[in-house]
């Protein structure tokens, strides 16, 4: 039996976690959940060292994760609005997955900028602060499009993935069936690329390139400008081996351009900012007085009473 007819010898996993009554929770949502709180816990634990006391990215997180949220769905249907025209009410049926980071992470940058004006704070402290943070949870959150079987790339061999040395477990849940393998292929069941795993692991080394990057002499701004820059090259290349990608045009890749896009601006940015003064603090600068002020709480005015 040729392998894409062998379908019910390999059951994928269940992308359920549990039942609460009628609903169902997918593992698609606790995993993204999961990543953001790492992402979070982490932004409070670096914080404390630049003094910012942890309401703050509990606050950050209120404003800018349904926001992100937001961002990221509506990136994923505009590009696939075709479908969505026709299936309107598959627009806010996130769980079934279509959360694309680009999207996120402009609707992130926005609250930010808003936030960091309302708090007086520094926008690139912040950006900073929360980088490694939000790469770490990108590594956690491409889990969830492997437990939805999605973000994986063209068709390989069982033996290709057996000498990746992956578990068992990821091997079969890349068994999925495509409509259109071409190279000749009929529509079946393969096996795939592991896409997910690639950025993935990309992006959690790219959280311990980060963390190392912060112990140098840089500026303010530049730990955020490296992260788009680490997770832009990787997906660059990991996007061309997708066959789920977003298109611009018939053989544009959205992902692919807005990649180039953020390196190019986040180069640029960095060499002008250095060139124009702009960047005179480093990275462990402290924060405003004003911002100290509002942690301690603020002044009383007048004068204190004799007693």
């Amino acid at each position: 039996m040729s392998e894409h007819f062998a379908a019910e010898a390999i059951q994928p996993l269940d992308p359920i976690a549990f039942q609460l009554g009628p609903l169902s929770v997918h593992w698609y949502g606790v995993i993204i959940g999961f990543g953001a709180l790492l992402g979070l816990l982490w932004a409070i634990k670096e914080g404390k060292r630049h003094g910012i006391v942890p309401d703050t990215f509990l606050d950050l997180m209120v404003y800018g994760l349904p926001v992100a949220v937001i961002g990221a769905r509506t990136y994923y249907v505009i590009f696939q609005w075709d479908y969505y025209r026709e299936n309107p009410a598959d627009i806010i049926a996130i769980w079934k997955g279509g959360l694309a980071i680009h999207g996120a992470l402009i609707g992130a940058v926005l609250v930010a900028i808003w936030f960091s004006r309302k708090r007086n704070i520094s926008f690139w402290k912040l950006m900073d602060i929360v980088a490694p943070g939000f790469i770490l949870g990108q590594a956690i959150g491409r889990w969830g499009n492997f437990m939805n079987q999605e973000a994986h790339g063209g068709v390989v061999s069982r033996e290709f993935l057996e000498s990746l040395y992956l578990p068992e477990f990821i091997i079969n849940q890349m068994y999925i069936y495509n409509p259109a393998p071409g190279g000749g292929l009929d529509p079946g069941f393969y096996y795939h690329h592991p896409t997910f795993l690639y950025e993935s692991l990309w992006n959690l080394l790219g959280f311990v390139v980060l963390i190392g990057i912060r112990r140098l002499n840089i500026r303010q701004g530049e730990l955020f400008l490296s992260y788009l820059i680490w997770y832009s090259t990787g997906r660059f290349f990991i996007e061309g081996l997708r066959t789920d990608s977003l298109m611009l045009t018939e053989f544009l890749r959205a992902a692919q351009v807005m990649s180039i896009t953020l390196i190019i601006v986040a180069v640029a940015v960095m060499i002008l900012r250095r060139q124009l003064g702009w960047a005179k603090n480093s990275y462990w600068t402290p924060v405003t007085a004003q911002t100290v002020q509002e942690k301690k709480g603020p002044k009383r005015k007048g004068k204190k009473k004799k007693r």
